[in-house]
This record gives structure tokens, C-alpha cells and sequence, in this order.
């Protein structure tokens, strides 16, 4: 069946640069003496380490757990002892270093027992969901969002199509490519379980079609099966940035999908091909997800191939397999339009890592002033205007920039790619996304604040206002309990006050009045005026 297909506005016709790293077949890495688990390899929270310092592990053991609802869980990808759990550099834009489990491998490679589950057909899809949770799995083309959230739709939200993009539009990087060609059967069982999890009614595999080896080895896997009648293998143009989640449902569907919508609005989910083979082998194989494929390619990588690479694995092992890579070598995770410069080749292999795209350092052009050529704005597929978000993001205008739509921004590069002025645009836009970020934290955590101080000012105050009260209706039971009335409680009070005003009335006058004066003689009346008279003075001396 020939499926209609669409198009994206914008968008560049690159040199793809796979050839080169197809030309050998795949290739298994030797296991590496030490293994680094970032707890963070994935959109979330981070994990949260179930093991200690000196504990022996098993391959496919689980080493972190889910750090939240968001977050996923780490397993060992060979056996070993744990040797440090602490910060070490991670594969990330900054360099920045971060919490770590590190495993001493024994070489055996031990595997632990696996559950799989064969008959899925007949399994509930939250059994199936439990599942992919459970083996930790993420978005392996490049995101890394947690598979298992974007499988658990909203109640009674219908899926009707699982897209799985095996378009791979980024130059130089071909795991994608060669995972379809050496396990197109496991791709195809993995959309199989994919839409069982979501019950999805169909499944559209997309493409591009500079991968002509890939198509015909999915076709051929599903003549093989019968029941594999509701996925479609579906060859697109070859335009970057096709393999963007919007674009390639535009191409396919012709939905259009904005940066504040889900996929699942218009009854789609999206996942990568990479990711339903991890899927496959969770749940028919009982493996976590510990290993994937990584490119190496570049100018100054001799014979670049596709390596089945265990995480964990320190890049320098990885690169120790060439010739090694020089002083003037940039390395880069990913490819050269969406890709980032790393220094430290300590950094690990993780779930996210597709490809070491290791290029001859070059001296690049200078910055210079935008020319207003709108370029930018006619190869941009979001259908920005780049122009403006650049000088807004230069001009530190986070609240006008956000006006002309940044988060739509797929940081695709194109704008970069054709700029004349050689302006690092898309480096601008992640600069302002970062700082909106960073102030909208601080907001919540003000606002948070602000939020319980007035909180524990109404606590005081009704507390004071229940204390009030309780006395109230003490002070009435009692009243009740002795059969007095509240006038009469009134009355009885008034009358005690009256008593004791006269009391000290009383007292008052018995102070100042003189006592036992009556027939007093000469001389005793003296004694009495001269101590007045000294008392007296002694009252005038003291003002």
C-alpha cells in the first residue's frame, strides 16, 4: 500500500557521510576493566544506587533504582565489584562531573537469571509497561525520556498509530542503519510489542531513503510473518531534519504538532527503532537495557565502523581501538549539527550516546555582525524567526524572546549551518532556554517560600483563634456544670469586683490615716510633728 506522504516547511539537503562507517561489518567492543554509571543518563531524577562500595555484581543486575516517577533505573553491564559510587565526568555540554557507581569488571561477564515472557500477545499492557520500566529503558534516540511514560496514555486516550523512527537524519551517525540491517526482525518484534503496550491499531516505520540496505532488510523480515500485517515500512526523502519527532509525524501523518502538544493528542506515539529492540529483548530475552550501538566516524578515524558497546564503558577504551586521536581532534558526541564537544575521554558511554564523531580540529571563522539575509528563517523547520530570537537571547531579553515562540526551537543547527556571519545561533538559544529555566526555578523556590510563611502566619493565627474559642466553651460548660447562667456568671463577677474596689478603698484610708492620736501629751505630740517634718523633707529632698 502507498502511503501519501507529506512535508515539513524548511529544512537542509546535507552530505550524509554514511558510507564510510557502513563499509565494515559490526563490530563487538572487548570489555573495558572499569565500568562508570552515571545516575543520570536520562531525562528525570536521577537514580537512586542500590548497592555499596565492595559488593560483587551480576550482568544485567540492577545497581540504581528509579529516582522518582520521572527517572529510570541502571543496571551493570557485566560482573564485577563495585569499587566507588562518586563524581566523576560525565558525557555531557559542560564537562560538568556527577554522581557515579563504578564497576571493577572480573572478565566473566556473568549474567543473572532472566524472565521472558514469549506469549506477550496474551499479556495485559501494564504487565507489558511493568516490564520496559523495569529493564530501563529510554528514548535511544538521543532524548533519552523514559519509555515507560510515553507507553502509560491517559485513560481513555485511543492510540491509533505507533510511529518508529529509523530515519537517523543527522550526518556521519548510522547505528540506526546498521541495528535495521543486522536485527531487523528484533525492530519488528519490538513495534509488535510497542503496540500492544498502547494498543495501537497500526504501527508506520519511517526511512530516509539513502538507507536502501535497511528498507530491504525490514521488508524481507516481514514477508517472513504474517501477523506483522499492521506495520508499514515507509521510505522518506532524505531532507535533515526528518528524524525530528514532529517532522517525521508531518512526513507520515500530516499532523502538525506544536512544542506545547503530545504526539498522543492526535493519537500517535513516537519512538526509535533502537528503542523496540531494547523493548524485544526485555521482554522475549529478560535483558535490561546494558549495551547498545555507537558510531565511530570522522575525518580522523581510520575505517569507521559501528560498535555493539557495552554502557559504561569509558570513551578512551573505545577510541583505544584506532590509532588513537590526536592533539588537533575535536570528539563529539553525536553528529556535527546537534552533536557537543567533550574533553574528557574518561566520560562514559551511555544510553543516550549514538555516536564518537572524531573530526581534524580546524580553525574556525569569526563571529561577525548578522547581515539580515533571513537565511535563518527560511531553512528553519519550526518556522521561527531566528533573526529575532538571536538578538533578543544576545540582548538578554528573556521575556520578548519568549514572545517569538524559543521552546518551539528543536535546536536542529540549520540556522547555524547556513548563517554567513558564521553566529552561533543555536548556542544563544540553549543560552536563553537555560536562563528561563534557571529563573523560573528561582520563582518556584521564592514563591514556595513566600508560600509558607504565610502559611505558618494563618497557622498562628488560627491557633490563636481556636485557643480563644476552646476557653470560651470550657469557661461555658462550666458555667453550665455549677446550673448558673451566663447572667448570673456576670452578676457574681460584678459583685466581686464591687467588693474588692471596697476592699481597697478600705485599705486606702486605714494607710494614710493616723491611728491612736486622742490625748496625746506636749512632749508626744513634738515627737510626732518633728518626725512629720522630717518625713516631709525627706519627700521634698527625693523630687
Amino acid at each position: 500500500m502507498m502511503q501519501h506522504l507529506n512535508k515539513f516547511f524548511g529544512g537542509l539537503r546535507l552530505d550524509g557521510h554514511k558510507s564510510e562507517s557502513m563499509r565494515q561489518p559490526l563490530k563487538t567492543l572487548p570489555l573495558s576493566k572499569q565500568l562508570i554509571f552515571p545516575l543520570n543518563q536520562h531525562i528525570g531524577l536521577p537514580a537512586e544506587p542500590v548497592v555499596n562500595i565492595d559488593d560483587t555484581v551480576l550482568k544485567g543486575q540492577l545497581i540504581a533504582s528509579p529516582g522518582g516517577s520521572v527517572s529510570a533505573a541502571i543496571h551493570a553491564s557485566s560482573s564485577g565489584k563495585v569499587i566507588a559510587i562518586e563524581e566523576r565526568p560525565i558525557t555531557h555540554p559542560s564537562g560538568m562531573r556527577a554522581a557515579c557507581i563504578v564497576i571493577e569488571t572480573d572478565g566473566n561477564d556473568q549474567s543473572i537469571e532472566s524472565n521472558v515472557i514469549s506469549a506477550y500477545q496474551d499479556c495485559d499492557p501494564s504487565t507489558l509497561r511493568d516490564v520496559i520500566r523495569d529493564a530501563g529503558i529510554v528514548g535511544l534516540g538521543g532524548a533519552g525520556f523514559p519509555t515507560f511514560i510515553k507507553l502509560n496514555t491517559s485513560p481513555g486516550k485511543i492510540i491509533e498509530t505507533l510511529i518508529l523512527n529509523g530515519a537517523e537524519c543527522e550526518p556521519y551517525i548510522t547505528c540506526d542503519a546498521m541495528l535495521m540491517q543486522t536485527r531487523a526482525e528484533s525492530v519488528l518484534r519490538g513495534a509488535d510489542i510497542l503496540c500492544q503496550a498502547i494498543q495501537a491499531k497500526q504501527c508506520l516505520i519511517g526511512i530516509e531513503d539513502n538507507k536502501p540496505e535497511a528498507i530491504n532488510a525490514l521488508k524481507k523480515a516481514l514477508t517472513e510473518h504474517t501477523f506483522y500485517h499492521h506495520i508499514n515500512i515507509i521510505s522518506v526523502p532524505t531532507i535533515y531534519p526528518t528524524g525530528g519527532e514532529r517532522q517525521l509525524i508531518k512526513i507520515l501523518t500530516g499532523h502538525e504538532i506544536s512544542a506545547k502538544q503530545r504526539p498522543t493528542n492526535a493519537g500517535l506515539v513516537c519512538q526509535n527503532v533502537g528503542t523496540a529492540v531494547a523493548v524485544a529483548d526485555a521482554v522475549l530475552k529478560g535483558q535490561a537495557l546494558i549495551e547498545r550501538i555507537v558510531t565511530v566516524t570522522g575525518d580522523a578515524i581510520k575505517r569507521p565502523a559501528n560498535w555493539l558497546v557495552p554502557l559504561g564503558t569509558p570513551i578512551q577504551h573505545l577510541l583505544a581501538q584506532y590509532d588513537g586521536r590526536g592533539d588537533n581532534n575535536d570528539i563529539i558526541i553525536g553528529g556535527p549539527m546537534m552533536g557537543f564537544v567533550i574533553d574528557d575521554i574518561q566520560a562514559p558511554i551511555i544510553k543516550t550516546t549514538n555516536c564518537l564523531l572524531v573530526l581534524a580540529h580546524k580553525n574556525k571563522f569569526p563571529e561577525m555582525p548578522c547581515i539580515r539575509c533571513g537565511e535563518c528563517a527560511h531553512v528553519c523547520p519550526a518556522q521561527l524567526l531566528p533573526q529575532q530570537l538571536y538578538w533578543h537571547a544576545r540582548a538578554k531579553d528573556f521575556d520578548k524572546i519568549q514572545d517569538y515562540n524559543l521552546f518551539d526551537c528543536i535546536e536542529c543547527g540549520c540556522c547555524t549551518y547556513v548563517c554567513p556571519s558564521h553566529i552561533p545561533l543555536v548556542q544563544y538559544y540553549r543560552f536563553a532556554k537555560t536562563e528561563i529555566w534557571n529563573q523560573e526555578q528561582d520563582k518556584q523556590k521564592s514563591d514556595r517560600a513566600r508560600e509558607r510563611h504565610e502559611f505558618n502566619l494563618y497557622r498562628l493565627e488560627r491557633k490563636k483563634r481556636d485557643d480563644e474559642e476552646r476557653r470560651r466553651k470550657k469557661k461555658e460548660l462550666l458555667n453550665r456544670a455549677q446550673g448558673k447562667t451566663e447572667s448570673e456568671a456576670d452578676s457574681k463577677k460584678a459583685a466581686i469586683e464591687a467588693a474588692l474596689a471596697r476592699a481597697k478603698a478600705k485599705k486606702d484610708s486605714l494607710a494614710t490615716s493616723p491611728k491612736n492620736v486622742d490625748h496625746l501629751t506636749p512632749e508626744q505630740q513634738k515627737q510626732i510633728d518633728e518626725a512629720e517634718a522630717r518625713r516631709h523633707q525627706q519627700k521634698k529632698d527625693n523630687t
